[in-house]
């Protein structure tokens, strides 16, 4: 029997380990964040599972390379690994969006798939539209990092990227309503008896 999982589960896997990650940093600083933000991704990860009684492919690729660039940041004192992080992410995201298209396969469409109905065309075009977004956000970070301070760099990696993923995502609204396959499955609501 298949249940599906709490509507408070996604948002607590998404921004718990950012939550631990940024109020660590104010505490303690970047090494400490760091290691914040590895025991949140464990738990959320952990907690994912048992709900839900499977792993998500993009949770779980996040949760690596946290755990990859993260214990490199503390195995040798240097913060440039975790600050790569978020540019290998979000070039992994390009990478495989661009990839799933070559083969006519528009991986947004099964992440997606049951928010929004969209004609292959509509599906097409975002899952475009996001891998170009993903390739600039991870260029974005490079330049982020590499000419700012670190806690300029904290504020954009918490509230920057945040920020421009969901005006990036309002402004895809026309393109979704444009390519929307209208409902005509579900049958009309019955008027209840007076």
């Amino acid at each position: 029997m298949s249940t599906s999982a709490p509507r408070w589960l996604k948002p607590v896997v998404d921004y718990t380990p950012l939550a631990a990650f940024f109020v660590a940093y104010l505490i303690k600083g970047l090494f400490v964040a760091t290691g914040a933000l590895m025991a949140a991704t464990v738990i959320v990860v952990i907690l994912s599972l048992a709900i839900e009684r499977r792993l998500p492919i993009m949770p779980l690729v996040t949760a690596g390379i946290v755990m990859v660039f993260g214990g490199l940041t503390l195995w040798f004192n240097d913060e440039r690994f975790i600050k790569m992080k978020p540019t290998i992410v979000q070039a992994l995201f390009s990478i495989a969006l661009f990839g799933g298209l070559v083969f006519r396969k528009p991986l947004l469409k099964s992440m997606l798939g049951s928010a929004w109905q969209l004609t292959d065309r509509g599906w097409f075009l975002l899952t475009f539209r996001f891998a170009i977004f993903f390739a600039a956000m991870a260029v974005l970070n490079e330049v982020v990092w590499r000419s700012v301070s670190t806690d300029i760099w904290v504020n954009f990696k918490i509230f920057g990227i945040l920020l421009l993923t969901f005006v990036f995502t309002a402004f895809q609204v026309p393109l979704i309503t444009r390519y929307q396959i209208p409902d005509t499955a579900k049958p009309a609501e019955e008027t209840p008896p007076q």
